[in-house]
C-alpha cells in the first residue's frame, strides 16, 4: 500500500480582481455547510445579493494583502507543504476547499504517484462544519466518484494536542510583550454549534456546558476554541485578566458566537488597555481574515478608541517547529 498526504486549507481567489473574487465568493458561500439554508434561498442570497454587493469591497481588501507571489494563504500553504515534504518520505500534496489548487487536483496528483491510502490533513486546529466537515464531505465525494480504490484517513482536530500547543505558545512567546493578549477565533453562527452536537442536548453555548465533559466536545467549535486558549495560557503562565477570547467575521443578522472581536478590541481600549496583541489560533496560515481584518482594521479600531500599541501575532505559517510537528504526525501514521 502506497501512502500519501493531502494538506487542505480554505482557499483564495486566483487574483484580487473583482471577477475572480466573485467566482471565489460564489463557490465559498454556496457551500451548504457555510450558509446552511435551503438551496433556493441560499442561491438567491449568495448569487442575487452577497456576490453582487460584496465582491468589489472584498477585491479591494484582497488587494491590500496580496503579495507579489500571489495570495498570502496560498503562498504560505505551499511553503509549508514544501517543508513538510522535505521531512517525510511519502508524497505530500496541497489542495484548497475553494479555489485553486483544488482539493480534487491534490487527490489526482497523489493518485498519479501511485498512492492508495491518503492521510487527509485539514489545516484547522478546531472542528467546525464550515471547515473540517466540508473538507471531509468533499474528499469522500471525490473518492467515491473517481477513486473508489483509494482509502482516506483523516487527522482529527488537533486543538489541544500537546505538541501543537507548545508550538503555538512558542510562536506567541517570541512576539508578545504587550499588556493584554486577545485570542481571536473565526466566528460561526450559533446554529452551527447546535447542528454539530452529536448528543442533540448538551450544547447551551455557555461556559458551563463548554467546561463539563461531553461527547459533544469532539465536534463543538466553541469548546475547542476555549480549550485552545486555556492550554496556551497554561503553557505561557499568563495571569488572569491579561488575556481574553473573542470571535471575528460575522455575516447576516442571525446570532454568531460572542463576544465579537471588533467590539472587544474597542472595549479593551476604553478600559485602559494601551498595548494590545492579537493572535488568531483558528488559522494556521495568515490570510485576508488575519492580515486585513485583524491586522489592519483591528489596529485602526484600537488606536481610534484610545489604544497606543497594537500587534498582530503571525500564524504558524511555515515555521520550522510547526513543519516538524506535522511531519512527526505523518511519520507516526505512516508507520502504523
Amino acid at each position: 500500500m502506497q501512502k500519501g498526504v493531502l494538506l487542505v486549507n480554505l482557499g483564495s481567489p486566483d487574483s484580487p480582481s473583482v471577477k475572480d473574487v466573485k467566482k471565489y465568493l460564489d463557490q465559498f458561500l454556496m457551500d451548504e455547510r457555510v450558509i446552511d439554508i435551503p438551496y433556493l434561498m441560499r442561491a438567491f442570497l449568495v448569487k442575487g445579493i452577497i456576490v453582487n454587493t460584496r465582491s468589489k469591497h472584498s477585491a479591494e481588501a484582497y488587494k491590500k494583502v496580496w503579495w507579489e507571489e500571489g495570495s498570502p494563504l496560498i503562498v504560505l500553504s505551499r511553503r509549508l507543504q514544501k517543508k513538510v515534504q522535505q521531512r517525510v518520505s511519502i508524497p505530500v500534496e496541497l489542495g484548497m476547499r475553494y479555489g485553486n489548487p483544488s482539493l480534487e487536483s491534490g487527490i489526482e496528483a497523489l493518485h498519479k504517484q501511485g498512492v492508495t491510502h491518503i492521510l487527509l490533513v485539514p489545516l484547522y486546529p478546531q472542528f467546525a462544519m464550515a471547515t473540517t466537515e466540508t473538507i471531509s464531505v468533499l474528499a469522500e465525494k471525490i473518492r467515491k466518484k473517481k477513486y473508489p480504490n483509494i482509502q482516506i484517513t483523516e487527522i482529527p482536530a488537533f486543538y489541544e494536542r500537546e505538541d501543537y500547543i507548545k508550538v503555538l505558545a512558542q510562536s506567541i512567546k517570541e512576539e508578545f510583550s504587550e499588556d493584554y493578549l486577545l485570542f481571536s477565533y473565526h466566528g460561526i453562527p450559533e446554529r452551527h454549534i447546535y447542528k454539530s452536537d452529536v448528543t442533540q442536548s448538551h450544547c447551551k453555548i455557555d461556559d458551563n456546558c463548554c467546561k463539563n465533559d461531553s461527547a459533544a466536545h469532539s465536534y463543538c467549535y466553541r469548546h475547542q476554541c476555549y480549550a485552545t486558549t486555556e492550554a496556551v495560557v497554561k503553557e505561557l503562565g499568563l495571569k488572569e485578566g491579561s488575556y481574553g477570547t473573542s470571535f471575528q467575521s460575522r455575516l447576516g443578522k442571525n446570532p454568531w458566537l460572542q463576544p465579537y472581536t471588533d467590539a472587544t478590541i474597542e472595549s479593551l481600549a476604553h478600559k485602559g488597555i494601551k498595548r494590545l496583541a492579537v493572535v488568531t489560533p483558528a488559522f494556521v496560515s495568515d490570510c485576508l481574515e488575519t492580515i486585513e481584518e485583524i491586522g489592519m482594521e483591528g489596529k485602526e479600531d484600537f488606536l481610534k478608541a484610545g489604544g497606543e500599541t497594537y500587534k498582530l501575532i503571525p500564524c504558524l505559517n511555515d515555521r520550522d517547529d510547526w513543519s516538524d510537528t506535522l511531519a512527526n504526525w505523518i511519520k507516526k501514521w505512516q508507520n502504523v
